[in-house]
């Protein structure tokens, strides 16, 4: 079963980059890419949330692209203690 586990966590994990490179897509317009990082914001994972610190520090993608990735990881984060919520996960 731990196995399993694994492999569970390391498909969620490339299923998030996927989400990742798709949100950073220049082809796609500003609106798909907007909702790609609210949809990483409703996941709330610690990967979720280190992909959306990524994104807020990308300079490709517009300020309010950006802003609104930083508004999403702030949300996520938890003020003094864990920076994350591990039951999300």
């Amino acid at each position: 079963m731990k196995g399993q586990n694994a492999m569970l966590d390391s498909e969620k994990v490339e299923e998030l980059k996927k989400l990742a490179r798709v949100a950073t897509d220049m082809s796609l317009s500003a609106q798909s890419r907007t909702r790609i990082i609210q949809l990483l914001g409703n996941i709330g994972t610690q990967e979720a949330l280190l992909i959306l610190l990524d994104l807020a520090r990308n300079e490709n993608l517009s300020l309010s692209e950006r802003d609104f990735a930083h508004r999403l990881a702030t949300k996520i984060m938890k003020p003094g203690g864990e920076p994350f919520d591990t039951k999300r996960e």
